[in-house]
């Protein structure tokens, strides 16, 4: 039993039987198709022998008759007689309007020639030969390998397509246990920190210190709420975009390096937009978070905001390292990364709540290598 829980090598046992098979009917395939076309051959060689009969006895209807019960056993084989010369003397099985153009037959001939060697029929001092080509039925043989493996392979990209799906489903599964197992842990050693603070206050200690420990702690606690809402479909409230932007916007300004420009626009001091504020503003951090690595400290850093009749853009762009243009796609799936420490989840787990939670859209605008990038996030406006 304990064979057969070790998932490894099942599945390279049921690989491995499976490629068995497939070279089974391969393996097989090919000896019919061989032997088909021996038989077809032989047929062929039978057909040149009544006629070649017939041209040396041509008095005798037994042998008309022979060639005639011969003839129904071929009449699924294309075939053309040629002379010595060269010139086509009669042909058979072969498509009756089209055949009258000669082109065709030159064809058909050019074919035949290509896959058989032609029989060689001789009588009273005359030499001729008949071409002929596979039948309908060799051909679609021919293929039926192709057809096979075509209907494995879209077999196999399905299974793999439910493996792959039920794998995501997993993970996603085991990541929401762990993000709300998080959020329940931190919820502990939080309210121990809100009692703290309160006494701090009474005991006259330096009101500036305390109110940046609150602040943090307040910050631990929007990163507890985030984390507790993965998972579930959370609540949508109608809210200004631009001041939930400002607010990340500001917060990672203050805790920045100033060798960073950071600069914020936007056309309207109000719009308004159905947002979960304390996710959309995790995907804010997280893009500029990215964007503040991505120059190493050092370059400009530019948030604008604009609207038109039905979205609402917000626009990112940094003057950092740059992302090739075959990786546009590739940063959102979850555990890709081009850091040496990280996870890989940040942008993936941006492109969820953007577009998951709020029908939007999310996507590299633009970005050039040594130049910079531009993240722009799509919303529908209320």
């Amino acid at each position: 039993m304990a064979f057969f829980t070790n998932t490894y090598w099942v599945k390279r046992i049921a690989i491995s039987i499976s490629l068995l098979t497939v070279l089974f009917i391969l393996w097989n395939t090919y000896v019919f198709f061989q032997k088909f076309k021996k038989d077809e051959r032989a047929k062929m060689e039978i057909y040149a022998t009544a006629i070649k009969e017939v041209a040396s006895s041509p008095n005798s209807d037994g042998n008309f008759n022979l060639v005639n019960k011969v003839y129904e056993t071929i009449e699924n084989i294309p075939s053309i007689m040629v002379g010595k010369d060269g010139k086509i003397k009669q042909f058979h099985n072969l498509d009756s309007v089209k055949s009258t153009n000669p082109a065709y037959l030159q064809k058909q001939l050019s074919i035949m020639k290509n896959q058989n060697e032609p029989i060689a029929i001789e009588y009273l001092g005359i030499k001729e030969y008949i071409y002929y080509r596979n039948s309908d039925l060799l051909y679609k043989l021919k293929y039926y390998p192709l057809a096979l493996v075509l209907i494995l392979g879209l077999f196999l990209t399905i299974l793999y397509m439910v493996y792959k799906s039920s794998k995501v489903a997993e993970q996603n599964k085991l990541w929401t246990g762990m993000a709300k197992e998080t959020a329940h842990q931190i919820g502990t050693p939080l309210s121990s920190l809100l009692g703290w603070i309160t006494i701090l206050r009474t005991e006259n200690v330096n009101s500036d210190y305390v109110d940046e420990i609150e602040k943090d702690v307040k910050r631990l606690n929007t990163i507890a709420n985030r984390f507790s809402k993965i998972g579930s479909l959370p609540e949508l409230k109608k809210h200004n975009i631009v001041s939930v932007t400002k607010i990340a916007f500001d917060y990672l300004q203050n805790r920045s390096s100033k060798q960073i420009s950071f600069s914020f626009s936007t056309e309207a001091e109000e719009i308004f937009t159905n947002l979960n504020s304390e996710l959309y503003g995790w995907v804010i951090e997280n893009l500029l978070k990215n964007a503040i690595d991505a120059m190493q400290g050092k370059g400009s850093l530019s948030v604008g905001i604009s609207e038109n009749s039905k979205n609402v853009k917000i626009r990112i762009s940094d003057t950092g390292k740059g992302i090739p243009k075959s990786q546009f796609t590739q940063i959102f799936t979850p555990g890709f990364t081009t850091k040496k420490r990280g996870w890989g989840l940040g942008l993936s787990l941006s492109k969820r709540i953007i577009e998951d939670y709020h029908n939007g859209k999310i996507h590299v605008l633009k970005s050039e290598l040594g130049k910079g990038t531009t993240f722009e996030i799509l919303l529908n406006k209320v």
